[in-house]
C-alpha cells in the first residue's frame, strides 16, 4: 500500500446536483477560506448537464451564496474557489463521454486524483471501470463513494466488487456523512480523551443505551427513492449503525482507518440476529399519517406519495451487543421521518446506586445518572448528575437531578458551525480514511439489517400508524417499557 499524497485534483460527478449545491461546493469554499485545499489543486466538475466552465462557476457561486450567510462570505475566498474550477459533461452509460473525461482527467492531473461519485449509486460500477479502462484508476487515485451502497447485501457486495475491479479496497472511501459531523468527533474524543468515562463504559456501570434520529421533513421529492429505501435502508444500515459502533467498540490502538475500523467491525458481528423468530418481539415499524408540525397541518405519507404504500417511515429497534463489554445491555434505536422533533442524540443510562443512604423523600428522588450526548439540532453534552435541592426542610435532605451541561456553542462560541463534508472532503484529499466506512462494515450491516427486513416481509404485518408530529407508533413505547426502561425526549 503507497501512502497517499494530498490530491492535486478533485473530479465530482454529479457537480450539479442537489448534494452538490446544498453541501459539497459551499464545503469546498469553507475549505478555500480557511486555505485547507491542497495548493495547486484543481476541481473538475462532471455531470449530465451541458455546461461550460463559466457555467460551472455561476453555479458554484449561487450554491456558495444561497448557502454561506452573507456575513460569512470573502469575496477573495470565492474568487479562489472559482479559478481552480474546470468543467467537463459526462454520463456513466455513454462511453465517447467517459472517453473525454479521463482524457480531461489526464490533462489536468499533476499528482493524486480524488472522484467523489455523487450519483445514483448503480453508475458506481460503471464510472469506476470506465476509468479503469482509459487508464485514470491506477495508484494515486481514490474514490469517495455516497450512500446508500446498494439495498441489500446482494446488491451491496455487486456494487462493491465492481467497483473493486477498478480502485483496491484502501483507496475506497465511503461516506457516511454522520461520521463528519462535529458532534460525532466529539463522542470519540469524549471517549478515548477522557480517563474518567471509559472505566464507567460498559454492562458493569450502564444500564441502556438510546440512539435517536429524529427527522421533522417528510420525503421532500424524494417520494419514489423513499418508497423504495424505507427508514431501515435509508437510516438504519448507516447512521444508526455506525454511531451505535462508536458508542459500542473497543479503544482502537491508534485513531487511524486500520485500528479504528478493525473495532467498529468486531461490535457489528457481535450484534444479535433480529430474524423472523423474534423481529416482532425487539422492533416496529411505523408509517406516518396526517399530522402536525410546529402547528401546521401536513399530510400523511401516502397522501405525499400519491398511492398506497407498506414502506416504513419510523423503525424502533432493541439490539443487543453480545460481547463481555456489552452482555445484558440494550440499545434502543429509533428513527423516522415527521416526528415531534428533529434530533440527533446518544442517551447513555447509568445505573442506579446499589444503595441509598437517604431515607423519606429524599430516597424518592433519586434517578440514575446520564449522559446525553446531542449531535444535533445543537451540539452538546449533558451529565446528568443528582444534587442537593437548596433550602432547609425538617424531612431531611431533597434532592434533584442536575445537569453538568457543555454547551459547544457557547464554549467555543467564536467557532464556526461546519458542515460535515469539510472534515470529509479534507480528509479525503488527504487519503486519510479513519471517517469512512471499509467495506466489511458496510456487508456487515447490511446482513444484519436484511434479517429484520425479511422478518417483517414473512410477518406480513403492515407499518403502524402514527400521526405526524409525534414520536412514532404506541407500540414503540411498548417495546422499551416492557424492559422497563422509558425513550428520553
Amino acid at each position: 500500500m503507497t501512502a497517499a499524497t494530498p490530491a492535486t485534483l478533485l473530479t465530482i460527478f454529479g457537480a450539479t446536483g442537489d448534494l452538490a449545491r446544498r453541501m459539497l461546493l459551499p464545503s469546498l469554499y469553507s475549505l478555500q477560506a480557511e486555505g485547507l485545499l491542497p495548493a495547486g489543486l484543481r476541481i473538475l466538475g462532471s455531470a449530465r448537464s451541458a455546461l461550460d466552465r463559466a457555467g460551472f462557476a455561476a453555479l458554484v457561486e449561487a450554491s456558495v451564496c444561497e448557502r454561506i450567510p452573507a456575513g460569512e462570505r470573502d469575496p477573495t475566498a470565492l474568487r479562489g474557489l472559482l479559478e481552480r474550477l474546470e468543467y467537463q459533461p459526462a454520463s456513466a452509460d455513454d462511453a465517447a463521454a467517459m472517453a473525454a473525461l479521463a482524457a480531461r482527467v489526464q490533462a489536468l492531473r499533476s499528482g493524486d486524483v480524488l472522484y467523489h461519485m455523487s450519483t445514483a449509486p448503480k453508475f458506481y460500477g460503471p464510472a469506476c471501470q470506465a476509468l479503469a479502462a482509459h487508464g485514470v484508476a491506477g495508484p494515486g487515485t481514490r474514490v469517495m463513494l455516497e450512500k446508500p451502497i446498494g439495498k441489500d447485501l446482494a446488491s451491496a457486495t455487486a456494487i462493491n466488487d465492481a467497483v473493486a475491479r477498478a480502485f483496491d479496497e484502501d483507496r475506497i472511501y465511503r461516506v457516511d456523512h454522520y461520521l463528519g459531523k462535529e458532534g460525532v468527533q466529539n463522542l470519540i474524543a469524549l471517549r478515548f480523551g477522557n480517563a474518567l468515562f471509559e472505566p464507567l463504559w460498559n454492562a458493569r456501570h450502564i444500564e441502556q443505551v438510546q440512539i435517536t434520529v429524529g427527522e421533522t421533513v417528510g420525503v421532500e421529492g424524494r417520494g419514489d427513492y423513499y418508497d423504495e429505501a424505507g427508514a431501515a435502508r435509508d437510516m438504519l444500515q448507516n447512521h444508526l449503525l455506525q454511531l451505535l459502533c462508536l458508542v459500542a467498540m473497543e479503544p482502537p490502538a491508534r485513531f487511524e482507518p486500520t485500528a479504528v475500523r478493525n473495532e467498529k467491525i468486531k461490535v457489528l458481528r457481535s450484534l444479535r440476529a433480529i430474524d423472523a423468530g423474534n423481529v416482532a418481539a425487539e422492533s416496529v415499524a411505523g408509517q406516518y399519517t396526517a399530522g402536525a408540525i410546529d402547528g401546521v397541518a401536513v399530510p400523511g405519507y401516502a397522501e405525499e406519495l400519491g398511492r398506497p404504500s407498506r414502506t416504513e417511515t419510523f423503525v424502533a429497534l432493541r439490539a443487543l451487543v453480545d460481547n463481555w463489554r456489552w452482555s445484558g445491555v440494550p440499545f434502543y434505536l429509533r428513527t423516522g421521518k415527521r416526528l415531534a422533533a428533529r434530533s440527533t442524540e446518544i442517551f447513555i443510562q447509568f445505573r442506579k446506586v446499589p444503595y441509598s443512604i437517604f431515607g423519606g423523600r429524599a430516597a424518592a428522588d433519586m434517578r440514575p445518572n446520564g449522559l446525553l450526548i446531542r449531535l444535533q439540532p445543537e451540539e452538546r453534552i449533558e451529565l446528568q448528575l443528582m444534587s442537593k435541592t437548596p433550602g432547609l426542610d425538617r424531612s431531611g435532605l431533597r434532592l434533584s437531578q442536575v445537569a453538568l451541561d457543555l454547551d459547544f456553542h457557547q464554549e467555543f462560541r467564536n467557532a464556526r458551525r461546519r458542515i460535515a463534508y469539510e472534515r470529509l472532503y479534507l480528509d479525503a484529499l488527504e487519503g486519510n480514511g479513519t471517517l469512512f466506512v471499509r467495506r466489511d462494515e458496510v456487508e456487515a450491516a447490511w446482513a444484519w439489517v436484511d434479517a429484520i427486513l425479511e422478518g417483517w416481509r414473512q410477518q406480513g404485518e403492515p407499518p403502524r400508524p402514527y400521526p405526524a408530529g409525534t414520536w412514532g407508533p404506541a407500540a414503540a413505547i411498548s417495546l422499551i417499557e416492557r424492559h422497563g426502561h422509558s425513550w428520553h425526549e
